[in-house]
């Protein structure tokens, strides 16, 4: 049994060499030994046509499992490793990855079958209720309010929604979640997914990566008109400033007013933030930041690329952050999103060689059925890893 545990442990890991095992006794009673192949080499880079085949299947895959009301999965507990959290919050989990499914399904071709899908999602989105806050620490409905706002504003200018009857509901469910968001912001700016004692309404600590991930939309929402008060955006800014450590790493807490000395294996070491460094970067840049330079994006993208090792070793894995420098297997998808984010915030003549090294690490962790997946394997997570494998392969292909 513990030969069987310890060959899971070790596919979920996604391992490179071949394992051998005793895997049975042989005519006089010795074990017998047994080799499994090693995973097959990823290639160092892919085309745009293998990436575009790809970012179909998945586009497929999401048109192909939509329900009837329009949603994707369940609100409800499907794993054992998910026990523990409020009720509400598996409903929270399901509003955030249909917001990524929205933003994928937005970037790819619109054929009938998938303006279908899309409008079908839209009205979902726009009419169920909005979630609540699951219990005293469990604040996981930020995750629905982060990823429903972004997806809002996104919405609010595209040609299927604008001068529709659609148009209004739009607008009300992004000032809606922007209510939940200005409610949990944290006291110094910014905002995450739990609270710690003694809890209160507010919550009291931020993350970088949250607040990255939502800031530009901050600023799309004050040019719709959504926002009125500059001073969230401006807070959000300085959570992503002093979170950037001396090493070019964004500490994982982006409420500490003096960040943690980064030492050994800790999450705030290059190692632990290749994902985080992707979200900053690109938020702060697309935002105006003029320390994000070409080249400050380039380094990032090499950091990512030269250690990405370890988001491999962390994909799959089910308990969060036991991968080497805290990683957890659902940084891998939410970094290679935001990887290519960055990617096409460089001068356009270079960012099809990294679009390039990007794609594989995508493509390799695709089902048969289209979907991807890099946590667990409940339907949201199936749902919101196969939208940012969709989104980041999109930014690489040619639309023209």
């Amino acid at each position: 049994m513990i030969r069987v545990l310890c060959l899971a442990a070790g596919l979920l890991a996604g391992a490179v060499a071949p394992f051998v095992f005793a895997a049975a006794q042989d005519e006089e009673g010795e074990p017998e030994v047994r080799e499994l192949p090693a995973i097959p080499p990823v290639p160092r880079t892919l085309s745009m046509e293998e990436a575009e085949a790809a970012r179909d299947r998945a586009i497929d895959w999401l048109v192909r499992t939509q329900q009837e009301d329009g949603s994707w999965g369940t609100s409800s507990i499907e794993l054992f490793a998910e026990d523990g959290f409020s009720v509400e919050t598996y409903y929270a989990w399901q509003i955030a990855s249909h917001g990524l499914a929205l933003m994928a399904l937005q970037a790819a071709p619109m054929g009938d079958e998938r303006r279908a899908c899309f409008e079908r999602a839209i009205d979902w989105f726009c009419g169920e209720r909005l979630p609540a806050r699951g219990s005293d620490w469990d604040v996981d409905y930020s995750w629905s309010a982060l990823y429903g706002f972004v997806a809002a504003t996104r919405l609010a200018t595209d040609p299927v929604v604008v001068g529709t009857e659609r148009e209004e509901a739009v607008i009300r469910r992004g000032r809606e979640y922007w209510a939940i968001l200005a409610r949990n912001e944290v006291p110094s700016g910014g905002w995450a997914y739990y609270d710690d004692p003694p809890y209160t309404r507010r919550p009291k600590w931020a993350t970088s990566f949250c607040t990255a991930l939502v800031a530009p939309a901050i600023q799309r929402g004050m040019d719709l008109g959504w926002i009125e008060d500059a001073s969230h955006l401006a807070r959000a800014q300085r959570v992503m400033e002093r979170s950037a450590l001396p090493n070019g790493a964004y500490s994982y807490n982006g409420s500490d007013a003096v960040p943690r000395l980064p030492v050994g294996e800790s999450i705030d070491t290059v190692k632990g933030s290749l994902s985080r460094i992707q979200v900053c970067h690109w938020a702060r840049r697309v935002l105006g930041d003029p320390t994000i330079t070409d080249e400050r994006l380039v380094w990032g993208l090499e950091q990512f690329f030269e250690h990405h090792v370890f988001l491999d070793q962390a994909r799959m894995r089910p308990i969060p952050h036991e991968g080497h420098y805290a990683n957890a297997g659902y940084f891998y998808l939410f970094g290679h999103y935001y990887a290519a984010e960055c990617i096409a915030l460089l001068p356009e003549e270079e960012q099809e060689a990294w679009h390039a090294r990007l794609r594989p690490h995508l493509v390799k962790c695709q089902r048969e059925d289209g979907s991807v997946c890099d946590f667990l394997g409940s339907t949201y997570t199936v749902t919101a890893g196969t939208a940012y494998a969709a989104l980041a392969l999109s930014l690489g292909i040619d639309r023209d």
